[in-house]
This record gives C-alpha cells, structure tokens and sequence, in this order.
C-alpha cells in the first residue's frame, strides 16, 4: 500500500440519517479542506462552513475537523466533513474530495494506516472492528477494553519476559568457556516456568472473551423423539421447530441465535440418531454427524421414560474432544426432581421442556459454559487467531522446558524460545506477514 497516497471515504452506514461523515486522511487533506471550505480549519477545532462544489455552488453545510499530523487516528493529517446524512448529499461530497486528489479508501484501510503508523497495535486495530460489530452487551465492553490496551499490556510482559530469557539462554551459547553454567542455575527453569504460567492465565482469559466475541456452537442432538425440537423452542423463546409425537419430524439442521444474560449462542438442532433406511433421513443424520464434530458444545437429549438409567448407547459414538452434557427430558412424566446432577458420565440436567420446569437450571448451567463468572474483570476481546498464536506459544515453552529436563542443549532451547516470542509477537504486530494482514484489514467496514 502506498501510504503516501490520500484516501477518502463515507466513514457513517448507509441509508438515511441526521447526520454523515466523509473522512480524508493523508498528505492533500489540507488541499481537500482548501478545495471543499476555501480554508484549512483550525487543528482540533469544531468549524461551520459550506461545503461547495467545484463550480462554487453549496453542496451542503456542516461541521470541519481538521487534525494535523500525527494526532490523528491514522498519524497522517486527517480530515472530517460532519454533513447532513442523505446518501445524495455524502455521495456528493466523497465526489468533490476525489476531484481534489484523493482516491477511494480500501475496507479497513484508515485503521490499517493508524496500525502502519504505531497509532494502534493489531490487538487494538481489530479491536475497532470488533467495537463496531459488537452483537451484546458484553461483547462492546470487552471489545472497548482490548481498544485501551489491557490485552496488549499483557501480551508485552510476556513478551519481555521471553527476550530476557532468551538473552540468557543465549549467552550459555556466545561464552560457552565461561566456568559458570548459566543453564543449570534453577532461576532458568524457574522463570520459563512462570512464563508458561502466565501464557496460560492469558489463553485462559482469551479463551472466554473469544467465546463472548463469536459466541458458543451450542449443537442439540439424541434420539428421535427425545424433546429436541421443544427444547430448541424454550431456550428460543418461541415455536422455531415442527414439534409432533411422530419420531423423525427434524430432517434438516434448524439454527437459532439466543443470548443469555448477555451471552451470545448459536443453537443446532439436529435430526435424531437412529438407523434409517429413508435416503432424506440418512442424509439428515448425516449432517447432524457433521455439525456434532464442529460443534464447542454438545446437548444431547433423551427420553427419561425410555432410558431412565442413562442416557442411551449412541453417545458412545460422541466425540471425546467436545464437552457434552446430557438433557433427561419429559421429567413431567416421570417426576424425576429437576436439576443439574454430575456422575461418572458427565454432568445431567434433568428438566421438562414441555412444562419448563428446570430450564432456569439449564440457562445458568450454559451461562457457565459460555464462560460467564459473574464479572468480566481481566477479560478482553479476543479472535481464533489470537488463540491460535497463544497456543503455539504456549507449544514452544513447553518444548523449551522439555529440553532444558532432559538436555540443556541451549541451542535448542533458544529456537523454541524463538518460536514461543515470534508466535505471541504476532497478536499485537510484531511479527506478522503482510499477507496476514491485508487479510485482516479487508474484513473491516469501509471508513474505517
């Protein structure tokens, strides 16, 4: 990206509304303001002026914002255009800043310059995204929390506690004459310890606040004729499934978004587990299979008048790396006390969808699947990729301690150190391909 080139954008939605913004960022904002108000405005100063055409003609009036380099959100001399929010009149004015030199801004491509220009770090940059998406409550705060840099902060303790033990390690290696054996000092296997430590406490935190981002992949499955459907619709809220006493009625997936107390899930109901010699319905289960395997979250429900002592032997098929709780549903014609039980098995809510009775026990038990605490305290927004890059640091320390166990070779040592310090740099930046990042950026709005 030629960062010397100026960019101009509609920075508000579409659509009508009382006010729009066009936004301009880069060397010839000053010759825009020139162009468009016939004065540069003065920095950071609210100003009223007409907004006119080439020809001199008024295209609006508004308020200008001027903000010279580098106080500005993109470092780079940055300016505003608060105007009536009519598509006409903002497409009018993004014209007129074209005509003075400026070019269309890609999506994402003022938050990119701030990021290029160390006003943000990528946490932070997609944190901006993350703000302006936010689907609750929840979301917008964690997101605002990332915005301030509490995820960076940590990121960067980290980090300096790697390069610290990495320049230690690597001293074993540069003075390898040296009488003193710097690996076999406990203080080396102490500290990496604790950065280990400390790299799980953030996965831990970044865990939960992706959960709250993207929501929990809740997937409803069991027999046929279990209750699935009717407990699709009471966590819904509403009829969502076809509920009869004819077994099978779910051929297709049904997907329901829901929120809990601020928690976002995306609930599955799948079609019921059984032999089946009806090609539609081997294909239904087929796709359940499919969405069981990808799912975070597994319900899966059964009759409690059939299997009272259990939960049925199709669960054996169950993946073992996704977490699943079992739902004995129509307790209402069993009088089995509603409510959370845990055996050997795995946890049991024991509830009537039906009636409702132990659906309140249901919500509060996937409140905490969703990771809810009570408080969101130590808690920011955070993205797969984020995970991704926590996990394979969390790899190399690992790796790193394992060598210093068995062999003290320092060399091997400081390249799994490297690897943990090049995988954690890349959250906030620090070492991260462009290809990645123009794949960031081109997920944001335009304008910003």
């Amino acid at each position: 990206m030629a960062v010397s080139e100026t960019i101009a954008a509609i920075a508000t939605p579409p659509g009508i509304g009382g006010m729009g913004i066009v936004r301009v960022s880069g060397s010839l904002a000053p010759a825009v303001a020139g162009g468009l108000i016939g004065r540069v405005p003065e920095p950071r100063l609210a100003t009223l002026a007409n907004f006119r055409a080439r020809d001199g003609e008024t295209l609006d009036q508004g308020i200008a914002l001027f903000f010279p380099a580098p106080h500005s959100f993109t470092g780079e001399d940055v300016l505003e255009l608060q105007g009536h929010g009519g598509p006409v009149v903002l497409d009018l004015l993004l014209r007129r800043a074209l005509e003075l030199g400026a070019r269309p801004a890609r999506p994402g491509e003022f938050s990119k310059r701030a990021f290029l220009n160390g006003k943000l770090d990528l946490a932070q940059a997609e944190a901006v995204a993350d703000l302006i998406e936010s689907t609750t409550e929840a979301a917008a705060r964690l997101a605002g929390r990332t915005l301030q840099g509490e995820f960076s902060r940590r990121v960067e303790v980290l980090l300096e506690g790697m390069i610290r033990l990495r320049t230690f390690v690597e001293a074993a290696i540069d003075f390898p004459d040296e009488e003193i054996d710097f690996l076999s000092d406990s203080q080396v296997g102490t500290d990496l310890r604790n950065l280990i430590r400390g790299t799980e406490a953030l996965t831990a935190s970044a865990r939960q606040g992706q959960l709250i981002r993207e929501g929990l992949r809740l997937v409803i499955a069991g027999p046929p004729n279990a209750g699935k459907s009717s407990l699709l619709n009471a966590l819904a809220g509403t009829d969502v499934a076809i509920v009869t006493e004819i077994p099978g009625t779910t051929r297709d997936l049904l997907h329901r978004e829901i929120q809990i107390d601020g928690r976002l899930l995306h609930i599955v109901d799948t079609a019921g587990m059984r032999p089946a010699r009806d090609p539609i319905e081997r294909e239904g289960i087929r796709r359940a299979r499919e969405q069981i395997g990808h799912a975070d979250h597994i319900l899966w429900v059964f009759d409690g008048q059939s299997e009272p002592g259990h939960a049925g032997p199709a669960t054996d098929a169950l993946p073992e790396r996704i977490p699943v709780t079992y739902v004995r549903n129509k307790i209402d014609l069993t009088g089995t006390p509603a409510g959370l039980t845990r055996s050997t098995r795995g946890p049991q809510i024991a509830l009537s969808a039906l009636t409702g009775t132990g659906m309140d026990a249901l919500r509060e038990y996937l409140k905490g699947v969703c990771g809810f605490l009570g408080t969101t305290e130590g808690v920011f927004m955070a993205r797969r990729r984020h995970l991704d890059a926590l996990n394979r640091s969390l790899a190399g320390l690992h790796s790193a301690l394992a060598v210093l166990e068995r062999t003290c070779a320092a060399e091997l040592m400081a390249e799994e150190l490297r690897r943990a310090q090049q995988a954690l740099g890349e959250i906030t930046g620090k070492f991260t391909p462009d290809d990645l990042l123009d794949r960031i950026f081109s997920g944001f709005c335009i304008g910003k």
